[in-house]
């Protein structure tokens, strides 16, 4: 969650450096060949949730939780490997797996979260996937106070380049429209640039190498990979041009590389107080990127009920439990029929969340995604340490179902809905309420009603799967 734990590549000329004392292994993989690989915690910045020991992917448990004071020794390591040692995300393509991902360096890290925060590991995430040309309009929330409390600032810049997410917070209800904003300017601004190159091009007005060069960028320009490379291009061509047309387009430089624009924010916001702004912006078709940090509570103000608290939970202004069932904001979006969407659950399937971040982000249009995300308000009975677990469990008692819906899929004559949560197992979702505490107080405060509101809660979740099911089956192109 605050990326306070890192997996380290070394080549020759850094081993060599390497103070004594720190161990490496060798690393696996063709790509890999000739590196030696450590994972380094940083201990000064590790809030001690345990998610990392829980979750921990090796054979042979790996990672042991043990007290602050005997593992000082580590400070000066993570010191060394952090400043000395590059990382080397270009071997892989870092979009191609989880594993890949994690070597590249996160721009979100040591962040004002709660221990074990279920917000914070989306985030980094897609920093690690688009940080360096990332644009991030954020909602007021948890998610703007742990990502910007000043004076600190917990987005970075990239250690290769300098270059790192642009990150502003508006209002708690405008946020969608502040992102699409940002939006306009900058195609407006990358739309600006074309047509400078166009008519260069055809007027001759510039040298030929720069004009192949510009020919390039206007034919990749809305391609993330093809806008960076073609980018390259310009900017040294345009380094050697002595047409005014040089110093206009180098001006603008920074807009030449295609921006990834995303809009975060809570529940509270998406569901509620700013959901007409979000429609607004989602049925706009602008190319944006949503991402919900779905808590089920206005988890920063004290946690109130939203209108995406399910049936049954206890939270302010429902004390005896909500009555209404939740929201389905996914459901809403997709009936436009042009904005891609899906729901996740980084617990449940780390290669789901990845696939669907990615697939969000190559869509030429407006994308939602929805994250399930457990938060200190929920009362977590085996605390917030087991949070990513908390997510797995919440996906397979069918609390929280996940998939991912497409419209570049029909277009295919494919089924644009996509059910990648496999059938729940009913007989745990009472179990499931039973591990968090605000259901269980519920039960003790007004047991009658609990027993009703829990009923509901299953039914409704069991209604919901069995719609997000009959989606799934429905054939296409015939």
């Amino acid at each position: 969650p605050h990326a306070a734990i890192r997996p380290f590549l070394l080549n020759e000329t850094e081993m060599s450096n390497l103070p004594a004392g720190i161990t490496t292994m060798k690393a696996n993989g063709k790509a890999l060949e000739g590196l030696q690989f450590r994972v380094q915690v940083s201990v000064l910045d590790c809030t001690g949730c345990g998610n990392c020991e829980d979750v921990c992917p090796a054979k042979v448990k790996a990672l042991n939780m043990q007290p602050l004071d005997s593992q000082m020794h580590e400070a000066s390591n993570w010191d060394h490997l952090a400043n000395k040692v590059t990382y080397k995300d270009e071997l892989m393509p870092r979009e191609g797996s989880v594993k890949n991902s994690q070597f590249a360096q996160p721009l979100l890290e040591f962040s004002g979260a709660c221990a074990g925060c279920g917000e914070t590991p989306y985030i980094k995430l897609i920093t690690q996937l688009f940080g360096e040309r990332m644009m991030v309009a954020n909602a007021t929330g948890c998610s703007s106070i742990w990502g910007g409390s000043a004076p600190s600032m917990p987005y970075t810049a990239s250690k290769k380049n300098g270059h790192g997410p642009a990150w502003a917070n508006s209002l708690f209800e405008d946020n969608a429209e502040y992102g699409f904003g940002m939006s306009l300017g900058v195609n407006n601004i990358r739309t600006r640039i074309a047509g400078m190159m166009e008519v260069a091009v055809e007027q001759n007005a510039v040298n030929p190498n720069t004009a192949n060069a510009f020919r390039e960028w206007l034919a990749g320009k809305d391609n993330a990979a093809a806008s960076e490379n073609a980018s390259v291009l310009v900017v040294s061509a345009l380094m050697e041009e002595n047409a005014p047309i040089a110093k206009q387009i180098l001006d603008l430089k920074q807009y030449l590389v295609k921006k990834s624009v995303w809009i975060f924010g809570g529940d509270g916001w998406a569901y509620d107080i700013g959901y007409g702004g979000l429609d607004h912006v989602l049925a706009s078709g602008e190319d944006v990127n949503v991402f919900v940090l779905d808590t089920e509570v206005y988890s920063n103000t004290g946690g109130q009920s939203s209108k995406a608290t399910p049936v049954g939970a206890v939270a302010k202004f429902a004390a005896s439990g909500k009555k209404i069932r939740k929201k389905d904001l996914g459901m809403m979006a997709m009936s436009y029929g042009y904005v891609y969407v899906a729901q996740v659950a980084m617990g449940a399937s780390q290669s789901q969340v990845l696939k669907a971040i990615r697939e969000a982000e190559a869509y030429p249009g407006p994308s939602l995604i929805i994250a399930y995300a457990p938060c200190i308000n929920h009362g977590l009975r085996a605390g917030m340490g087991k949070s990513q677990e908390q997510m797995d469990f919440a996906v397979k008692s069918g609390y929280w179902h996940t998939y991912r819906f497409n419209p570049q899929l029909e277009a295919e004559g494919q089924n644009p809905f996509i059910l990648d949560s496999k059938e729940p197992d009913w007989v745990r979702f009472q179990e499931f309420l039973d591990s968090e505490v605000r259901y269980t107080s519920l039960k003790k405060s007004f047991p009658e009603e609990a027993a009703v509101l829990f009923k509901v809660a299953e039914e409704n979740a069991k209604w919901r799967y069995n719609s997000y099911r009959r989606l799934a089956a429905m054939e296409f192109g015939k």
